[in-house]
């Protein structure tokens, strides 16, 4: 049975707020915000919450400080902390001041939901049972704590309360229509239909039929009047999937629609006004069809006003794991046996590739929840699921080597004694290995910012910003023609 109850999540980042406080009231909770200590201190008795989710880090304190005092107020008051800070320190404080859970940002909105669930009392929500407390399998399907799916988080949390066109980028198998799932389900928009088309999947002939419907008689099998995806999509969001590969002739048609908004069904002549919200996708580099005259640049503009690149995931290698073990746990939920991953197992999935990206993954997982006949999945059992050439037999060996260079470093640097040290160890250590990254990897991609941000998990301005700071010039590490 669903335990529901009053949320006061307090955090001075309006994104984190947005996201929480919308993935929580679907799952049936009241939730209210605040982003101080004010604020804070002003809701919790008008509001008098079950749970109080705050941050450490507020602009006006210490979000720890108070918290015993409310739960003497308040004993059955549980706290869930948050916090940037992921040090065993503020874990340890976060305990001592009686709080029920603490969270290391980024943390995951499924996690998140689970000890929410806890707190209330629901039981069990480790099992990630819907009915726990977790979000459910048609709820908030991204998964992910590296930097760079943060930065997709902080933009689909900034495009919930517009309509705004949103065009998103990635390669095949990277979740771009999980994506525009997640900006429908949490939007103002979310009590409407969502509706998909894949343009790559469709007879070029067809696509203006499926688009914008067609009318009895306008072509040989048109019997019946039938309405297109625009007319089904009505109040919702139409989610164009490979835009990239839709024929100029539709581009132009598309294009007058958008412009317009309203639609004529092939073969009709009264326009039908249609209100739907577009989120376009594509694993194709639209700017180069554009110069092939394969693309309209209009429609590019059009449709390219809040743009959201999805991240491979070799270059989010940190969420393998966590990925892994949701879809094993998903496989469990829709009734295949529960299987875990031994560490040997967990270290050659992180060394893999994977071209094939999350899909990969999640079939993977899938295939193995059946066919090992172990309750843990061992390395060996992976090797003979994965090509053998793309996973080096030395898969461990580069980290092995990198964390002992920087050991050995370390003890040398604290061998001198710590009263002569000038400067932070930290500080010191990022001079050294950060200008080295930074030029390896745009070396790499031939000086192209974008990409390299995209590989660093970083956005594009703290790229520029550590490159000014290094002094490094980007265009002398392009690749020499």
């Amino acid at each position: 049975m669903t335990v529901t109850g009053s949320i006061l999540v307090v955090d001075d980042d309006p994104a984190i707020c947005l996201v929480v406080g919308e993935a929580l009231r679907r799952l049936g909770h009241k939730v209210k915000t605040a982003s101080s200590i004010r604020e804070r201190s002003l809701l919790i008795d008008s509001v008098d919450p079950d749970v109080l989710i705050t941050d450490v880090m507020l602009p006006d304190g210490d979000g720890l400080d108070g918290v015993a005092g409310i739960l003497e107020r308040k004993p059955g008051l549980s706290v869930i902390v948050l916090s940037a800070q992921n040090t065993l320190n503020t874990a340890i404080r976060a305990t001592e001041k009686g709080a029920f859970e603490y969270l290391p940002k980024p943390f995951d909105l499924n996690e998140l939901a689970r000890a929410v669930s806890d707190a209330l009392g629901a039981g069990n929500a480790g099992e990630g049972d819907q009915e726990d407390g977790g979000l459910p399998h048609d709820g908030l399907p991204l998964v992910g704590r590296s930097p760079a799916m943060q930065e997709v988080y902080r933009t689909i949390a900034r495009v919930l309360s517009n309509d705004l066109s949103i065009l998103v980028l990635g390669e095949s198998g990277t979740g771009k229509e999980l994506v525009a799932e997640a900006i429908h389900s949490l939007g103002q928009r979310r009590t409407k239909p969502f509706v998909a088309i894949n343009m790559a999947a469709i007879p070029r002939e067809l696509i203006e039929a499926e688009l914008f419907g067609y009318e009895k008689g306008a072509f040989t099998g048109a019997t019946v009047r039938t309405a297109g995806k625009f007319e089904q999509a009505q109040g919702g969001t139409l989610f164009l999937d490979e835009i990239g590969d839709m024929p100029m002739e539709a581009q132009t048609r598309l294009l007058r629609v958008l412009q317009s908004g309203e639609v004529t069904t092939v073969g009709g002549s009264k326009p039908v006004r249609v209100n739907v919200r577009i989120i376009a996708a594509t694993n194709k580099d639209l700017p180069t069809l554009i110069e092939e005259n394969r693309f309209r640049q209009d429609l590019y503009y059009r449709l390219n006003v809040v743009p959201i690149s999805l991240p491979a995931l070799r270059e989010r290698r940190e969420d393998v794991i966590l990925l892994a073990r949701h879809f094993l746990d998903r496989a469990a939920q829709d009734g295949l046996p529960r299987k875990t991953l031994s560490d040997d197992a967990a270290q050659l999935l992180m060394a893999y590739h994977w071209p094939g990206n999350v899909r990969e993954l999640q079939n993977l997982m899938q295939r193995l929840a059946v066919l090992s006949r172990e309750n843990v999945i061992a390395a060996d059992m992976l090797r003979n699921s994965l090509p053998l050439d793309m996973v080096p037999p030395d898969y461990a060996a580069p980290a092995d080597q990198l964390g002992q260079a920087v050991r050995e470093w370390a003890r040398r640097q604290l061998g001198i004694g710590l009263g002569q040290l000038n400067r932070s160890l930290h500080d010191d250590l990022l001079a050294v290995v950060e200008p080295i990254l930074l030029q390896e990897t745009l070396a790499s991609v031939d000086g192209n910012q974008i990409r390299a941000a995209g590989l660093l998990g970083i956005n594009r301005n703290t790229l520029r910003k550590k490159l000014n700071d290094y002094g490094l010039d980007p265009l002398q590490m392009r690749v020499a023609e």
